[in-house]
């Protein structure tokens, strides 16, 4: 394996770390700025939102741009958003400092994706994007639980120092180790969102985009699951998002092999559908009997991440077979229906609790990945030829 991919990875992993950690960090940001955990909420939705848009349009203005300079300088400027977000003394000084780590995590993820490409053989293009993609992985399995961590131990804001010293060393990594003169092709942002019409390509965009909108209905919301409907302390919240992790770990570990044994098609449509089903034991879960909600949901959160996280490769796979030719983009374009499903998965639970309870967020992210096979369903029996008709003779005499 090319050392370099997995120090690009580094930075993929920032940037995960910072985007999953933050849902057991918005109880403690509420408390801290003076605002709703729905208004919390809101900073999820405009980093999600200032990444999915930001990222194609930073991409096409930068194409011809060396890309060492640009993972530095865009890792970098990540790293002073974090700190930016860690001083910050308000509301809206944090929301500008996130949109700022928003808008660098977008381009960063895109040319590390284009550069793993760019620096790999033909045959290990897609293995190279995995290695980078892991970093997310990683940033779920172990990132997140540390974040929350140090958030229990120095407060939020310690989490997003520790952030910021990570994209540090990304750069520096970056730095030292890609070659000057590395540059991509330069595409406009219409022929980048082109491949939007790619054959099959919309439909799993918006499977991608469903399915990652239920289940940040909750994942946001997670630390409010744990202590207001399953009653667990706030201590707690690090140790639920470790089993989500490790859970995400062997689910990302699995997805991938699955879609090479049984198809990749096959294991998304799994996927989805046992997220649905986790996202409504997530929501019974907080009725079970007292002595036995906490070891239950412990386990549901293990195995939720492990069917949840064996998506996302599986996804990817699937959409490399549909235009290999043209993997950047479509992996740009399904990173950017992720945030979108993020953002919209955030403003949903924040509806729900608004008006109703954590514990009604898991009924309600369900309907999402159903919505989803439902759109799988229909596309595939659009997709059927349709049988012509067999003229019907008559036997004269």
């Amino acid at each position: 394996m090319d050392i370099r991919l997995i120090w690009l990875a580094v930075g993929t992993f920032a940037i995960g770390v910072e985007s999953f950690a933050i849902s057991s960090l918005l109880p403690q940001i509420a408390e801290s700025t003076g605002v709703s955990l729905t208004q919390a909420g809101y900073l999820v939705i405009a980093f999600a939102l200032a990444n999915a848009f930001g990222s194609p349009v930073l991409a096409a203005l930068t194409g011809t741009a060396d890309r060492r300079r640009i993972l530095a300088v865009t890792a970098l400027l990540f790293s002073v958003g974090a700190v930016w977000a860690g001083l910050s003394y308000g509301y809206a000084d944090l929301m500008a400092a996130r949109i700022l780590m928003a808008f660098s995590a977008g381009l960063y993820t895109a040319t590390a994706q284009a550069t793993g490409v760019a620096i790999s053989s033909a045959d290990h293009r897609a293995r190279a994007i995995s290695v980078i993609v892991g970093g997310t992985t990683m940033a779920v399995a172990f990132g997140a639980p540390l974040g929350a961590l140090v958030a229990g131990l120095v407060s939020w804001r310690g989490s997003y120092f520790m952030v910021a010293g990570f994209g540090v060393i990304a750069a520096a990594a970056v730095w030292l180790l890609l070659p000057l003169g590395l540059r991509g092709a330069q595409l406009s942002l219409r022929q980048r969102i082109a491949a939007v019409a790619l054959p099959g390509v919309p439909g799993a965009l918006m499977t991608t985009w469903l399915n990652l909108a239920g289940a940040f209905t909750v994942i946001i919301y997670l630390a409010a699951v744990t202590t207001q409907a399953i009653g667990l302390p706030r201590d707690l919240v690090p140790l639920v998002l470790l089993a989500f992790g490790i859970g995400a770990a062997f689910g990302n570990a699995a997805g991938g092999q699955l879609a090479d044994r049984v198809g990749a098609r096959p294991t998304v449509i799994g996927a989805a559908l046992l997220n649905m089903v986790m996202l409504v034991a997530i929501s019974l879960a907080a009725h079970l009997p007292t002595g036995l909600m906490a070891p239950a949901f412990f386990a549901l959160i293990f195995v939720w991440g492990a069917t949840g996280w064996a998506f996302p490769p599986a996804q990817s796979s699937h959409l490399l077979s549909l235009s290999p030719t043209n993997a950047p983009l479509v992996l740009s374009l399904n990173a950017s229906a992720l945030y979108l499903g993020i953002a919209s998965g955030s403003l949903i639970g924040g509806l729900v609790l608004q008006y109703g309870t954590p514990g009604d967020l898991g009924w309600v992210g369900a309907l999402l990945p159903a919505l989803s096979l439902l759109g799988i369903a229909v596309s595939s029996l659009l997709r059927q030829p349709r049988r012509r008709r067999q003229p019907r003779y008559v036997r004269l005499g």
